[in-house]
């Protein structure tokens, strides 16, 4: 698998699909590449896609030191700049919608256009998930945090017929000591001040029924992105990329492939 060495010295493992203007695509938090097994290709007939192992994770090092989503923005602009890719779309989602506003404000001319779902701006504006759902995630009984991490992505009509594998429940290869520190990156991001500078069009996508990261979230961001769009998809949870992927997929590539190519 190829591999990026970014500027203090960690191998960043990175996959690329199909052909065409590349569309990269960011996982959520404690999670490699393989969160979007079965969705990118939703995307080959227009664009090849470009995902990456994040830091502590897959096939990427594992370093015990700080992480955090300004640092996995540069990890990706290393990853562009090593496949000699100078501008790119953007499609990230939970903490790789974190990943994404620092992308698109810090290096904007590299951010063709942006797709933020199921995310968030954080730190004091951000909308926190009420205190149950975090309690529901870190029950001692044997399976109990699975399977309410589980409930909180999947309706229970999708659970009922989808019996796994499950990409989006965390890298099971993470050392302990990467999963604390993609904890501590997530929940101390906060882009508010940055959100104004993005001047990449922007599409802003959030299941209705979101309760991991709050669906009040998406017209923060649609609001505070200068003139960002808005598309709440009904009855969906966290992973409504993955659950609802007829809706969403088509939806992103529209807004896509309808920008004008500059």
């Amino acid at each position: 698998m190829p591999h990026t060495t970014t500027p203090d010295g960690v191998r960043i493992a990175h996959q690329v699909q199909g052909e065409g203007t590349p569309l990269v695509l960011l996982a959520g938090q404690a999670n490699n590449h393989h969160w979007w097994d079965g969705v990118r290709e939703d995307f080959h007939a227009a664009r090849s896609t470009l995902t990456l192992d994040y830091r502590g994770t897959g096939e990427s090092d594992k370093p015990d030191k700080h992480y955090s989503t300004e640092l996995f923005a540069q990890d990706v602009i290393a990853v562009l700049d090593d496949l000699g890719v100078d501008r790119a779309d953007v499609y990230g989602t939970s903490m790789g919608g974190r990943v994404a506003q620092h992308l698109a404000a810090r290096h904007s001319r590299r951010v063709r256009a942006l797709v933020l779902g199921c995310t968030s701006p954080g730190g004091l504006h951000g909308i926190e998930r009420d205190s149950a759902v975090s309690r529901s995630l870190v029950q001692a009984r044997p399976g109990a945090a699975r399977q309410a991490l589980l409930e909180l992505m999947y309706t229970p009509a999708w659970l009922a017929t989808h019996t796994g594998p499950y990409r989006t429940l965390g890298d099971p290869g993470m050392p302990a000591h990467a999963r604390r520190r993609h904890l501590v990156a997530s929940n101390q991001h906060d882009a508010w001040q940055l959100l104004p500078r993005v001047r990449a069009p922007t599409l802003v996508v959030h299941g209705g029924d979101d309760l991991l990261n709050p669906a009040a979230n998406a017209p923060l961001l649609a609001n505070r992105v200068p003139g960002a769009r808005l598309h709440m998809i009904p009855g969906a949870r966290h992973a409504y990329f993955e659950e609802f992927r007829t809706v969403a997929s088509p939806l992103v590539l529209d807004f896509l492939t309808a920008l004008p190519q500059r």
